[in-house]
C-alpha cells in the first residue's frame, strides 16, 4: 500500500474523475482515488491494474448505522447484508439484545461468528439490559460478568443501550457494575422523557448517547450537556422530522443517524441509511451535513477508526452516486471490492451463511393456552387501564375506558412466557390499533421476546388468540393473522423466533401481506402493526406496557392492576 501511495507500484483499483467528499473540511474535491489491499492508498493519478471512469460522480464514505438491531429486520445476517449493501450501508453498530434475551452469550457468540465472514463491518455491542427490567422474563440473563465476557472475549465495541434508566439514576449496584465493565468503551443510553436532574444523574453515571428522543426539547438538552443524540428513523418510530431542527440550529456535532428497528419491506422499498440521509436533506439539511451524520460522526463515536473518511489509510468503503440527490448509489465498494451496482448485490459477493442449530426450537408453549386462559372475565361496565398506541412513535399513553363502551377502539392483549415452560400469562388491553375482529400474534416481543397476542374485544377474541399461539408454536416462531379460527397470513421466523431463514424479498413480501391482511380483513388502521405490537411488552418506554408478569406503569416503575 505504501508503494502505491508513493507512486512506486500500481494500485489495485483507480476510481477516476470523481468528486470526493472530504468529511473533515466539508467540501467536494475533484480527484482520483487509488486503492490497494482494500485500503485507500492515495489521492490523484496513479497507475492501476483496474481503472473505473466516474465522469464526475460523487464519492462518499460507506454509510454507517449508529444504532440498530439486526433481529428487528427479521433477516439473518447474510440476507441483511445483501439487502443493505446496495443502498450504501457498509457498517453498523448492532445491539444483539434480542438474541441475548433468548439465548444469552452462546447466541451472541454464534451471531458474531456468522457476521464476521461477510463483507461488512458489524460492530457488535454488549447488551446491557437482559432483561430490560425486573418485570420481564427472558430466556437468559446477562450480569456484569457476562457483559465483561462479551467485551474481553468476543470483542464487543461498547455497552449497548442502558434501558434501566431508573436503576442508573438511583445508582443500582448491578447497573453501575455493567457500566464500569465497559471501561473506556462507549456506553449507549436509552432514556425517553428524562430531563433535568434525572438526566444529569444519568449522564454523570457515564451514559454517552441516546436514540430515544422524540421531542426537540429532549434532543436540545442532551446536546447542551454533551450527550450524543442518535436521530432515529425506523419503521414504527420515526423521529427525524421532529429532531432535525437541532442540526439546522446547532450543526452536526454530537449527532448521528440511525434506524434502530426497520422492517425488511421498508429496507427493500425505500432504503436503509441512505433513506435517513435523503430525509434529512428533504428537511433542509445540506447534503454534506446529512452525509457526515451517517459517516464520519458514527465512525468517530463508535471508534471505527478506519471508517468514515476517504482519506489515505482508511478502508475503501465507498458509495458512488451518479445523482447525489437520489442517494441511491450506482456502485458500492467494500474494502476495495465492488459489491453492488444499480441497487443489486453482485453475484458471488455474499456466500450463504446458515444459522447455527442453537437458534432452532426456542418457542416453548406447552400446553398451548386455551381461550379461557386469555380472558380477564370482566363485566362490560368495568373500567380498565389500556395502553394507548400512537402512530409514528413507540411511546404509549395511559388511558382509562369502560370496557363495554362501543365508541372506544379497544382490543385484548396477552403476553405469554415462551422460554421456561412457566405457563405465565399477562393480560390487558390496548387502544389505537383499530382491530375489530380476529387476532394478531408474534414471537417478536421486545425485549424478552415472549409471545405477544392482540385480539378482538368481543367473545371471539380469546379463541382466535389461542389459535394464533398454537400456530406460533408450530412455526417455531413468527407472526400470524387469524380470523374465525383460521390462520389467514403468516411470516415464519424459526431463527430464535425472531428471524427468517428465507431470502429478503420473500420475507418482505410475507411481512407486507400480513400487514395488508390485518388492515383489509381485521380492520387494523395503524401502520406497521406488528412492529407496534412487538414493543407493547418493553417495560422501559412510557407510559404503560404489558409483560407476562402483568401491566407495568413505567413512570412509577411498578406493576399496576388492569381494572380501575
Amino acid at each position: 500500500m505504501l508503494a502505491v501511495a508513493r507512486g512506486d507500484a500500481p494500485a489495485d483499483l483507480l476510481l477516476k474523475g470523481g468528486m470526493v467528499l472530504s468529511t473533515a473540511t466539508r467540501e467536494w474535491v475533484a480527484t482520483d482515488l487509488a486503492i490497494a489491499d482494500g485500503v485507500i492508498a492515495g489521492w490523484g493519478a496513479r497507475d492501476a491494474v483496474w481503472e473505473v471512469e466516474l465522469d464526475g460522480a460523487a464519492l462518499t464514505p460507506g454509510l454507517i448505522d449508529a444504532h440498530m438491531h439486526l433481529e428487528s429486520t427479521k433477516l439473518w445476517v447474510d440476507q441483511f447484508v445483501s439487502a443493505v449493501l446496495p443502498h450504501g450501508t457498509t457498517a453498523v453498530a448492532a445491539d444483539p439484545h434480542e438474541i441475548a434475551n433468548v439465548l444469552g452469550i452462546p447466541g451472541v457468540a454464534e451471531l458474531t461468528r456468522a457476521a464476521s465472514t461477510l463483507p461488512f463491518t458489524f460492530g457488535v455491542c454488549a447488551s446491557s439490559c437482559v432483561p430490560a427490567s425486573m418485570f420481564e422474563s427472558p430466556g437468559a440473563e446477562l450480569g456484569a460478568e457476562e457483559v465483561s465476557t462479551l467485551m474481553e472475549i468476543y470483542g464487543a465495541i461498547g455497552l449497548a443501550e442502558v434501558m434501566d434508566f431508573p436503576g442508573v439514576v438511583r445508582g443500582a449496584p448491578e447497573v453501575m457494575a455493567k457500566i464500569a465493565a465497559a471501561g473506556r468503551r462507549r456506553v449507549d443510553g436509552h432514556a425517553p422523557g428524562l430531563f433535568g436532574r434525572q438526566l444529569d444523574a444519568y449522564l454523570a453515571a457515564g451514559i454517552e448517547s441516546d436514540h430515544e428522543c422524540t421531542t426537540l426539547d429532549e434532543a436540545e438538552e442532551r446536546r447542551r450537556k454533551g450527550m450524543w443524540v442518535f436521530i432515529r428513523q425506523g419503521s414504527a418510530s420515526q423521529n427525524l422530522a421532529a429532531l432535525i431542527p437541532t442540526v439546522a440550529e446547532h450543526g452536526t456535532d454530537l449527532v448521528a443517524l440511525c434506524t434502530d428497528d426497520r422492517e425488511p419491506d421498508t429496507i427493500l422499498e425505500i432504503g436503509h441509511m441512505n433513506d435517513c440521509v435523503r430525509l434529512a436533506v428533504h428537511h433542509g439539511i445540506s447534503e454534506i451535513d446529512a452525509l457526515i451524520m451517517a459517516t464520519a460522526n458514527p465512525a468517530s463515536y463508535h471508534g471505527f477508526s478506519d471508517l468514515g473518511s476517504l482519506g489515505p489509510g482508511y478502508q475503501a468503503d465507498i458509495c458512488v452516486f451518479d445523482e447525489l440527490g437520489s442517494f441511491e448509489p450506482a456502485q458500492v465498494f467494500q474494502a476495495g471490492r465492488q459489491v453492488a451496482e444499480l441497487g443489486q448485490i453482485l453475484p458471488g459477493v455474499i456466500l450463504s451463511t446458515p444459522a447455527p442449530e442453537i437458534f432452532s426450537a426456542t418457542v416453548h408453549l406447552d400446553p398451548i393456552p386455551l381461550a379461557s386462559d386469555l380472558d380477564l372475565h370482566l363485566p362490560p361496565e368495568a373500567r380498565v387501564k389500556a395502553i394507548g398506541v400512537r402512530a409514528g412513535t413507540l411511546s404509549t399513553s395511559k388511558i382509562t375506558v369502560r370496557l363495554g363502551d362501543p365508541n372506544v377502539d379497544l382490543a385484548r392483549l396477552a403476553v405469554v412466557e415462551r422460554h421456561r415452560h412457566t405457563g405465565r400469562i399477562g393480560l390487558g388491553y390496548a387502544s389505537g390499533f383499530g382491530l375489530r375482529r380476529g387476532a394478531l400474534g408474534s414471537t417478536v416481543g421486545h425485549d424478552a421476546h415472549n409471545c405477544m397476542v392482540l385480539g378482538a374485544r368481543d367473545g371471539s377474541g380469546p379463541a382466535d388468540m389461542a389459535v394464533a399461539l398454537r400456530r406460533l408454536a408450530e412455526l417455531g416462531g413468527g407472526q400470524v393473522v387469524v380470523l374465525a379460527g383460521e390462520v389467514i397470513a403468516e411470516v415464519a421466523l424459526p431463527i430464535a423466533g425472531l428471524m427468517s431463514d428465507r431470502p429478503a424479498p420473500e420475507v418482505a413480501q410475507a411481512v407486507l401481506r400480513c400487514a395488508a391482511v390485518a388492515s383489509q380483513t381485521l380492520g387494523v388502521t395503524i401502520d406497521a402493526p406488528f412492529m407496534q405490537l412487538s414493543f407493547l411488552g418493553l417495560s422501559v418506554i412510557p407510559e404503560l406496557r404489558l409483560t407476562d408478569q402483568g401491566l407495568v406503569d413505567v413512570g412509577a416503575f411498578e406493576l399496576t392492576p388492569v381494572e380501575v
